[in-house]
């Protein structure tokens, strides 16, 4: 079955903060999500339908991966038999409304993520005003008709939607989405591509009536996390078209692959950009600076024109130390990404003098870039191409030293 790539659902946000970077170095120090991954995340909004047990590993890892917002729905109180799978919530939960439960919860593990509550029972009248203006839904609920009301109202707003769903020891996790963007290849696929019909009442029991495997929650739910942070970030390859299937005791995973009707659903009237006016229970998000990129013929010339005494700039060679013995650029300084995420090595520098970076190809160093930009630097470019494009460069390609 065929995998799909998303670009990013959710633009970056502000510069990260010095203690925020150092909280989340070790997503920035993957280069598949870096700085501008988890600005992405922090400005990301997510819906969360269902405090329960999947919905509470959802809750603690988004949280904890930085999410910036994240709406919590849930009408119920937590009661003793939840705790068994539950586990965002305590023994001195019990008889307080989960939602109360999970946004203190959610609060204590990061205060920065603002949590949004929707203490309600959704219905036709409510559910397209409560999702309006969310960038992912996440569906953890136990029951059919929330299940298609939700399916439903996320086609109608072309949101994507993660699904998951548990019973005794069985598992299935997917994503759903009516609109994926245009050209990327992604199935147009829905819950009812996969169940066309919710089954009649009583034909199908119930967790309370079945059972269910709670360990087995933190497995689904932890999956379901990591889809939505890959459709936020546009990392990897989401489930769009693919369902996975855990059976648990067999300790296997397998695939089902998922066709969509390959039918456009109808837009609603308010659908257009994401920036568009949010609801009223969710904040404006926050413009941000960018980093700036230069070509290896621009760097030649601000070079020449430095040598010359016309121009004041650093140049950052953020690369390994093994790295820099085969090519770097004369006049640039050693700077290993290690020393720029931890802020060693820009101690010494002056924030209100330009910055170009580059590496080997120019991904480490947009992502130090950014790191910069966060700790106030003012002017930040990153060379396109990396040192790759320089010694192709024409302009470029003599100026150059080994060891």
């Amino acid at each position: 079955m065929a995998l799909v790539r998303i670009p990013p659902i959710v633009q970056p946000g502000p510069p990260l903060t010095r203690r925020e970077l150092e909280r989340f170095s070790r997503h920035v120090l993957l280069p598949q999500v870096g700085e501008l991954g988890q600005r992405r995340l922090r400005n990301a909004r997510v819906c969360v339908i269902g405090a329960g047990g999947l919905g509470a590993p959802v809750l603690q890892y988004l949280a904890a991966a930085g999410v910036g917002t994240i709406g919590v729905v849930d009408h119920d109180e937590v009661d003793a038999t939840n705790l068994q799978r539950q586990v965002i919530h305590t023994e001195a939960d019990v008889g307080t409304s989960k939602t109360s439960s999970a946004r203190a919860a959610v609060r204590a593990l990061n205060s920065a993520v603002e949590v949004v509550v929707h203490e309600l029972r959704l219905t036709p009248g409510t559910v397209d005003e409560v999702l309006a203006g969310y960038d992912v839904v996440v569906d953890g609920t136990d029951n059919f008709p929330t299940r298609y009301l939700v399916a439903d109202a996320c086609e109608r707003l072309g949101l994507p939607h993660v699904w998951g769903s548990i019973f005794r020891f069985d598992a299935q996790v997917t994503v759903f989405w009516a609109d994926p963007p245009p050209h990327s290849g992604a199935p147009r696929v829905g819950l009812r591509d996969l169940f066309p019909q919710p089954p009649a009442p009583g034909t199908v029991p119930s967790c309370a009536e079945g059972g269910v495997l709670g360990p087995m929650c933190g497995q689904v739910g932890s999956l379901m996390a990591t889809e939505v942070v890959k459709l936020v970030t546009g990392v990897g390859h989401p489930l769009l078209g693919r369902v996975a299937v855990l059976d648990a005791l067999s300790s296997r995973w397998h695939e089902v692959p998922l066709a969509g009707t390959g039918e456009q659903p109808p837009r609603p009237a308010d659908d257009g950009a994401r920036d568009a006016p949010r609801p009223a229970h969710l904040a404006p998000r926050s413009a941000a600076p960018e980093l700036g990129v230069v070509t290896p013929e621009e760097l030649a010339a601000r070079l020449d024109a430095r040598d010359a005494g016309e121009a004041d700039f650093v140049l950052l060679d953020v690369r390994e130390p093994a790295e820099r013995l085969a090519f770097a650029i004369p006049g640039s300084v050693l700077t290993p990404p290690v020393h720029v995420v931890d802020g060693s090595a820009l101690e010494g520098l002056d924030p209100q003098v330009p910055v170009v970076v580059y590496c080997h190809s120019g991904a480490r160093s947009a992502q130090a870039g950014q790191i910069m930009l966060a700790r106030g630097f003012v002017e930040v470019d990153n060379l396109d191409g990396g040192i790759v494009a320089w010694l192709r460069s024409p302009a470029a390609r003599d100026r150059v030293e080994t060891g």
